[in-house]
């Protein structure tokens, strides 16, 4: 299957948030992400960079817990959604217009770097993953939710640690079962990787 293109992202952003784990828009599912993701950074009000943000959940999730917020995506529609919802949830979350693949972020910028459902669609993951684990300050930490997928897209845990490897330490998976996150239960492969700059000792 190939990967969407940025004129498929438009023409789903609309859309998009109708799915439970896009949206957010259940308490419950809400709940479940804010749970898993924010133990999982510094503490706020670190700076956050949200790689492939798409409308916008996550960054308004972690700005309105108190992190500095910045997202990019290839969709101006998808931006677009990302920057209305921001303002109706009166947090200061700012957006742009750039390539996952290589942030316009100097190195050692940002305190953590959150991807969801990104990495599998870019053309190569491993450059993608080195410039990710450049733009980390002293202390930060990379998160990375992917999955392989009933419609046999994605990449598994392993491979994504194979290309984490190398570049940061301290690297960990945890598998995402909990039904609450995903808004069904569910029985492919899903999880979160979480790992350290190398100069975390």
């Amino acid at each position: 299957m190939q990967p969407p293109t940025a004129d498929d992202w438009d023409a789903y952003a609309e859309s998009f948030d109708a799915e439970p784990d896009h949206g957010l828009g259940n308490p419950q599912a809400r709940a479940a992400w804010a749970d898993l993701v924010l133990p999982q950074l510094p503490p706020a009000p670190a700076t956050v960079a949200d790689l492939g943000c798409g409308t916008g959940t996550l960054s308004v999730l972690l700005a309105l817990a108190g992190y500095q917020v910045k997202g990019i995506d290839t969709s101006p529609r998808m931006l677009e959604v990302a920057r209305r919802k921001a303002s109706g949830a009166g947090v200061d979350a700012t957006f742009e217009l750039a390539d996952a693949a290589d942030p316009p972020y100097p190195a050692a910028s940002v305190d953590a770097v959150v991807v969801r459902h990104v990495l599998w669609a870019l053309p190569d993951p491993g450059a993608a993953v080195e410039r990710w684990a450049a733009l980390l300050r002293p202390g930060g930490v990379l998160l990375l939710v992917e999955g392989c997928w009933s419609t046999g897209s994605g990449l598994s845990a392993a491979e994504c640690e194979r290309l984490v490897q190398g570049h940061l330490e301290s690297v960990t998976v945890r598998r995402l079962e909990d039904p609450a996150l995903w808004g069904r239960p569910i029985d492919d492969e899903r999880f979160l990787l979480r790992a350290l700059s190398r100069d975390v000792r």
